[in-house]
């Protein structure tokens, strides 16, 4: 949280111009257990000392800036307290932090304000700093284990066909009234949050679409906002090695649909399996008004229902319908019955934000459809082989990649992919799985090993690979190749020109981490790169 080294760029934020201060004293109030002036100071009893004004919040030290709040966050290794003169030298006025951190603050000639809790009122906090910004934005927060991304793109092209200035905050970068910035997290820090938003308002924006991950709401990164409409995607396994298992996933995100968070919500409501069973149990378990979108067109509940699908080779066609008789039909390029899921997701949540079918409809016309192009989702990057690059890093979105590819797939379905070190190891021999069983060759490279030795996250991803081959998987080719660079050139080289390649795990990310150093690598870079050797290659032979 406060300063880690890293050989990649630090997170590159949005913040207002024109900032305006506020007092400290008014910041804080009701969230401090007490105010530890500098040493020396007379007693606000005796001289009435004045505490500064903050225009802006942070806690990475390197973000400081004149006027701002540092929050010193307990770390797991450090605690941020260490970095706090580093950020008083760089401008900051007051810090913020527990009694921990005070102890290790003595000497700053700034006041340090002590809460039990600095992180679960650090969103409040900041939201006070810069005016309160989410309220003047119409706000929808997407949820869920997959397809948060797409359906948040899905949101924002949506909302720019209806005339609204959007902002948009997600994995892939960050944009505010068309100016955009990488994004460092899925979703930002509260201190950063509340600086976009301010950012976003000072550009006239009006509409905000934004991926809400399982981590932002355990770690209070979104405390201070509440959704005018909070969508959810599915729930399936992933990262359970910080929530530690389903239920306490599932319970996390089912915190965004309450009535501190958000005002109302549209949950997916998919055919079966245990995907249907947590969707259900949010519909039941809400605390704020939700409808359901269910897949199956069956209308089982009331909501909106899809009909109607007609899915080819370059787009595909549906028909929402709702139990009170509205519709609306839907065509979009984005391939997959789950992108199909995240588009009528997108489109369920902006109708029950108030839209009308007949304005949305005619908002869809002028556009052509739903077309949004999502960087590193589901992304053909060339053909002969056609070479896709996807996110899909987890057992379930790996299993709908591969099946969204093999109808249109007239040779054989590739797949070159890995797992994530220091993570889920549980889902590492079932992406092995999963990937025998849908895929004719596999290949088991790396992801971000982090700290944990690559070889080891390999093998454990191919016992469950090998095993299914023996339990005879579809995959008659299982091996194991890295680095990665190297696996995805193989893959398109080897390759036949009817074959189709998917590159999955990274999508859109342009660093891999291993042993604390992060390593320039785009798979779509490489895969370009492959694609354009092969072609020379091929016109070479053509020519001789």
């Amino acid at each position: 949280m406060s300063h880690v080294p890293t050989t990649a760029p630090g997170p590159a934020g949005l913040r207002p111009a024109r900032p305006t201060p506020r007092p400290l004293d008014e910041v804080v109030e009701g969230v401090a257990q007490r105010v530890v002036l500098p040493a020396g100071t007379p007693s606000a009893g005796t001289r009435g000392f004045v505490l500064p004004t903050v225009s802006g919040v942070v806690i990475d030290n390197r973000a400081a800036l004149p006027d701002d709040l540092f929050v010193a966050l307990p770390g797991a290794r450090v605690h941020g307290a260490r970095f706090a003169a580093d950020a008083v030298a760089r401008g900051a006025v007051a810090v913020l932090t527990d009694d921990a951190g005070a102890a290790q603050c003595g000497g700053l000639d700034v006041p340090v304000v002590v809460a039990d809790d600095p992180r679960a009122v650090l969103g409040e906090v900041a939201a006070r700093v810069h005016g309160r910004p989410a309220e003047a934005l119409a706000t929808f927060g997407v949820t869920g284990t997959n397809g948060k991304t797409t359906t948040t793109y899905v949101l924002d092209t949506l909302l720019a066909a209806l005339g609204r200035t959007t902002g948009l905050v997600g994995t892939v970068e960050t944009r505010s009234a068309g100016r955009a910035v990488p994004s460092a997290l899925t979703t930002p820090e509260a201190g950063d949050l509340q600086a976009l938003l301010a950012t976003m308002r000072e550009d006239g924006v009006d509409a905000l679409a934004m991926e809400v991950s399982s981590h932002a709401l355990a770690l209070h990164r979104v405390d201070a906002v509440v959704y005018d409409v909070a969508g959810f995607t599915n729930l399936s396994q992933d990262h359970l090695d910080f929530h530690g298992d389903l239920d306490s996933y599932f319970s996390t995100k089912a915190t965004l649909f309450a009535p501190d968070r958000s005002r109302r919500g549209v949950v997916v409501l998919p055919g079966g399996g245990e995907g249907r069973a947590w969707a259900q149990r949010l519909l039941d378990e809400a605390t704020v008004p939700v409808v359901a979108l269910d897949l199956t067109g069956r209308g089982e509940r009331d909501g909106w229902t899809v009909l109607d699908v007609e899915a080819g080779a370059h787009q595909q066609e549906f028909r929402l319908v709702h139990a009170d008789g509205r519709s609306l039909d839907v065509t979009t390029t984005l391939p997959g019955g789950f992108n199909l899921a995240n588009v009528a997701l997108a489109v369920v949540m902006v109708l029950e934000s108030g839209v009308g079918v007949d304005d949305l409809a005619a908002a869809l016309t002028r556009s052509g459809g739903v077309r949004p192009v999502v960087p590193g989702r589901m992304e053909t990057v060339g053909d002969r082989p056609r070479t896709v690059v996807d996110f899909a890093h987890n057992p379930d979105a790996l299993a709908l990649a591969l099946d969204a590819l093999r109808p249109t797939t007239a040779g054989r379905l590739v797949v070159v992919f890995g797992a994530t070190g220091e993570r889920d190891r549980g889902k590492r021999p079932i992406m092995g799985r999963v990937a025998v069983e849908r895929a004719d060759v596999v290949i088991v490279t790396d992801d971000d090993p982090h700290g944990e030795p690559a070889g080891q996250v390999r093998a454990e991803v191919l016992e469950g690979a090998r095993a299914a081959q023996a339990a005879g998987g579809r995959a008659t080719v299982v091996r194991e190749a890295a680095p990665r660079a190297r696996a995805i050139r193989d893959a398109v080289l080897d390759a036949g020109p009817d074959d189709t390649v998917l590159v999955a795990g990274r999508g859109h990310e342009v660093w891999q981490e291993i042993d604390g150093v992060n390593h320039p690598l785009d798979d779509r870079v490489e895969a370009r790169a492959a694609l354009a050797d092969r072609a020379a290659k091929d016109t070479g032979e053509q020519d001789a």
